[in-house]
C-alpha cells in the first residue's frame, strides 16, 4: 500500500512553514559540467538558467529527484536534478538538515530524535538470542508476488525488460522449493546433500586426505550445485534474521511493515531470483542502516525508513540489499571465512554434527557469531556492484534509477560518521565514493529511464 496523503490542519501547516523558513539552506556545488535550472521540478518545464561547474548554490528543499534552489546573486529560484549537484556538509544540526530535505509527508518522529541514540553494534548482533516469535511476525508480513504486482499496476509502474551481464541465475530448486511452506523454516528435505553437499564440496579445498577420511565420502571434492547453494541460503537466512530480531525487534508500525514488504516484493520480482521467499521488515533502531541475510531477508532500520520520503527512495535502499542477496555476497563471506574454520574443527572431531551436517554447520555458525555476519565488511567492489544492481532493479520496476543517487546524497548530508551513520560507514565505502562510482560508471542501458 502506498503512503496515504496526510491532511494537516492549517495552523500546523503554518507552524511547519515557519520552522522551514528558519532552517538554513544546505550548501552545494554544481557537480556536472553544467547544471540546468528549471522553473519547476519537471524536465518539461522552462529552463531558466545554466550554472557552470563548481558554482556554489544553496538548496532550500527537495521534491522527488529535484533540489529547489534558494535565489542568490546569479542563481535564480528554480529546480535542479539531484545528480547535477553535490551536497556538502552543512554545519547545521541534523534536524535543520532533515527539515530541508524532508516534506511534511515523511520523517515521522525523525527530526526530533537525537542522532546520538545508540544504534545496533556488532556486539549486540553477536550476543542477541534468536527470537522465533519476532521472526514469525516478520514472515507473516510477507506480501505475495501478485499482490505486489497489483500495487505497482495501480500506481502506474510497469515492469521493464532490461538484460544485464553477470546477473545471477535462479535455480530450478528456487522456483519450486522456495515457496511459502518452505520459507517458514529450513527445508525439511535434503536434496542432493543440501547444505551438507555444499560442505562436502568445500572440504575438497582444505587439503584432501585427512579431512576426507573424517567425513568418509568419496564425493567430498565434487563441485557444489546451484541447488545445494540455494538450499543452504534458505537454511541460513531465517537463523540470521531471527538473531537480528533478537537484537532489535520489529518496529510497531503495521503500515510501515506492509509498505516495505509491498515495495520490496515488487522490486524483488524484477530480479533474476524472484522465487526466493522474500521477506522485508523495519526494525526498531534510530540509526541509518539496512541489512540483508541470505535467502531473501531484508531489514531496514526505523531511522533510515523515516528518512526516505518516496516509494522510489525506499525501493533504492531495498534494491541495494536485494542485490547482495541475489549475488550471494554475504553468503559468500560465510562460505569462504567461517565455514572453512568449522570444517577444520570438524576434521579434528571438535564439532558434533548429530543428524544433518548442513544444519549443524549453519546453526553452529549462528551460535558462534549470531547475526554479526550482517556487519561484515564486504569488498568495496561488492558494495559498488550492489548500487548498480539497485539502479537496474529500479528501472525494471518502472522507477527512476536516479532515486539511489538522491538517497546517497541525503544520507551524506545528514552527517559523516555521525548522524546515526557510524555503523553504516564501518561496513560501506563513503557516500561520496559511491556517488563518484555511479558518475564514473554512467547509466548505459538505463539512460532512457532517467526521465521518469
Amino acid at each position: 500500500m502506498r503512503k496515504a496523503i496526510l491532511i494537516v490542519p492549517t495552523a500546523l501547516c503554518l507552524a511547519l512553514a515557519a520552522t522551514a523558513a528558519l532552517a538554513a539552506g544546505l550548501p552545494a556545488v554544481v557537480h556536472k559540467a553544467k547544471a540546468t535550472v528549471h522553473a519547476g521540478p519537471d524536465l518539461g518545464s522552462e529552463a531558466v538558467a545554466t550554472l557552470p561547474k563548481d558554482a556554489t548554490v544553496s538548496v532550500a528543499g527537495q521534491q522527488g529527484l529535484w533540489y529547489q534552489l534558494e535565489p542568490a546573486g546569479d542563481v535564480p529560484a528554480g529546480f535542479v536534478r539531484v545528480n547535477e549537484l553535490r551536497l556538502a556538509q552543512s554545519g547545521t544540526s541534523e534536524a535543520d538538515t532533515l527539515q530541508v530535505l524532508l516534506t511534511a509527508k515523511s520523517g515521522r518522529g525523525r527530526v526530533s530524535e537525537t542522532a546520538g541514540v545508540r544504534g545496533i553494534e556488532e556486539s549486540d548482533l553477536r550476543s542477541a538470542d534468536y527470537d522465533g516469535g519476532q521472526l514469525a511476525a516478520m514472515q507473516a508480513n510477507r506480501v505475495p508476488r501478485d499482490a505486489a504486482a497489483g500495487w505497482a499496476a495501480a500506481g502506474g509502474l510497469e515492469p521493464t525488460k532490461i538484460d544485464w551481464q553477470g546477473e545471477a541465475k535462479p535455480s530450478a530448486y528456487e522456483a519450486t522449493a522456495a515457496s511459502a511452506a518452505v520459507a517458514e523454516a529450513a527445508p525439511k528435505k535434503k536434496r542432493g546433500g543440501g547444505f551438507g553437499g555444499f560442505a562436502k564440496g568445500l572440504l575438497g579445498g582444505l587439503g584432501g586426505g585427512a579431512v576426507g577420511d573424517v567425513i568418509g565420502v568419496a564425493e567430498s571434492a565434487a563441485p557444489k550445485s546451484e541447488e545445494d547453494l540455494a538450499q543452504a541460503e534458505l537454511e541460513l537466512g531465517p537463523l540470521v534474521a531471527g538473531r537480528l530480531l533478537g537484537a532489535r525487534p520489529l518496529w510497531d508500525d503495521a503500515e510501515a511493515q506492509q509498505r516495505v514488504n509491498t515495495i520490496g516484493r515488487w522490486l524483488a520480482s524484477n530480479t533474476s531470483r524472484p522465487d526466493l521467499p522474500w521477506t522485508f521488515a523495519v526494525i526498531d533502531s534510530p540509526e541509518l542502516n539496512a541489512f540483508a541475510a541470505p535467502g531473501g531477508y531484508v531489514m531496514v532500520t526505523r531511522g533510515l525508513y523515516t528518512l526516505l520520503e518516496t516509494d522510489a527512495e525506499l525501493a533504492a535502499v531495498l534494491g541495494h540489499e536485494i542485490g547482495h542477496v541475489v549475488q550471494r555476497d554475504h553468503y559468500e563471506v560465510v562460505r569462504q571465512q567461517e565455514l572453512t574454520a568449522s570444517l577444520q574443527s570438524l576434521a579434528s572431531r571438535q564439532v558434533h554434527t548429530g543428524g544433518s551436517l548442513g544444519e549443524s554447520l549453519a546453526r553452529g555458525f549462528v551460535e558462534r557469531h549470531g547475526a554479526a555476519m550482517l556487519m561484515t565488511r564486504l569488498d568495496r567492489e561488492a558494495e559498488y556492484r550492489a548500487d548498480a544492481w539497485a539502479q537496474l532493479y529500479l528501472a525494471r520496476a518502472g522507477m527512476n534509477p536516479l532515486a539511489l543517487y538522491g538517497v546517497l546524497q541525503k544520507m551524506a548530508a545528514v552527517g559523516g560518521a555521525g548522524g546515526g551513520l557510524a555503523q553504516l560507514y564501518s561496513t560501506h565505502p563513503a557516500m561520496d565514493d559511491r556517488l563518484d562510482r555511479i558518475d564514473a560508471r554512467g547509466y548505459g542501458p538505463l539512460e532512457p529511464y532517467l526521465a521518469r
